[in-house]
């Protein structure tokens, strides 16, 4: 192979509870991620020298301190037999949005590195490479809704098919997961709430309105612009949706919709004021992505 095409898939929390500040200053945490249709486009091919060459639409990226170039220089030292490669990255995918662009990009290409080069990684050693990279890119090697645990790298995959409907809004704003890190440790004493088991039953059932019922993420709740994140709920809510919730640690909130006819309708008057997307949930009938 000397060439691979990849779809790497966006994702949105449906519940996402911090349980705790880890030793090594990571955080514990719980939740339900679902893979969306919502994806970057990767083009990776071999090429005759020895570095990585990465041509992207968004400027920003075009340089080596991005999670692309760290994976490739990560992996080029583990083995040896990599050689150089071309990377043409078309980004849909929001940035410093919740949707986990960066992390699925980053779990793209570790998957399409493995086979170019024939490198028959073991799952494990995918993941723990993942691992090593970032919090979020270990549920990002699964197509498929999964619960997420520990930093994000203990993972059960949920046995489901369930096809449902989201529209998304990218506020003009961004979120510093730091800050807001930093806010949740300084409040050592509040209550955990675990919506996982309901908003699995849910998915499994194909209830849109138990899972719209348990949405949740703690990181709403010491927000700065809390009713700015309240505002976009509402419009949501007003155009139909039967739940809202912010996804990761924003700035994107999506609402859930009964049926494709309601979130079309709702997508085309919410586009006219706001930077937003219609999607759909993706369950891959092959579970993972390697």
């Amino acid at each position: 192979m000397e060439e691979i095409y990849i779809k790497a898939r966006g994702k949105v929390n449906l519940n996402l509870e911090i349980l705790d500040k880890r030793q090594d200053n990571y955080h514990n945490l719980k939740s339900v991620f679902q893979k969306i249709n919502l994806y970057d486009e990767m083009f990776i091919k071999k090429i005759n020298n020895n570095k990585l060459e990465l041509q992207t639409n968004i400027e920003s990226l075009n340089n080596s301190d991005n999670i692309i170039d760290k994976a490739y220089e990560k992996l080029k030292q583990r083995y040896k037999t990599i050689t150089g490669v071309s990377v043409v990255l078309n980004k849909r995918i929001p940035m410093q949005a919740g949707l986990g662009g960066g992390s699925t990009d980053c779990a793209s290409f570790i998957i399409a590195i493995n086979k170019l080069f024939d490198l028959n990684l073991t799952k494990q050693e995918i993941i723990d490479i993942g691992k090593s990279l970032g919090a979020d890119v270990v549920p990002c090697l699964y197509n498929t809704a999964v619960i997420g645990e520990g930093i994000g790298d203990v993972i059960t995959k949920i046995k489901t098919d369930y096809k449902y409907y989201l529209v998304i809004i990218k506020p003009n704003i961004s979120c510093s997961t730091k800050e807001l890190f930093k806010i949740l440790d300084d409040n050592k004493h509040r209550e955990i709430i675990d919506k996982t088991d309901e908003i699995v039953k849910a998915l499994q059932k194909k209830d849109i309105k138990s899972i719209a019922k348990n949405l949740f993420n703690r990181f709403e709740y010491v927000m700065p612009d809390k009713e700015i994140f309240q505002n976009i709920k509402e419009e949501l809510m007003i155009n139909g949706a039967i739940g809202a919730s912010m996804t990761g640690s924003g700035s994107c909130v999506f609402g859930l919709f009964e049926n494709k006819q309601l979130a079309k309708k709702a997508y085309k008057s919410i586009k006219q004021k706001h930077q937003a997307y219609y999607c759909i949930s993706y369950n891959s009938k092959k579970e993972e992505m390697f």
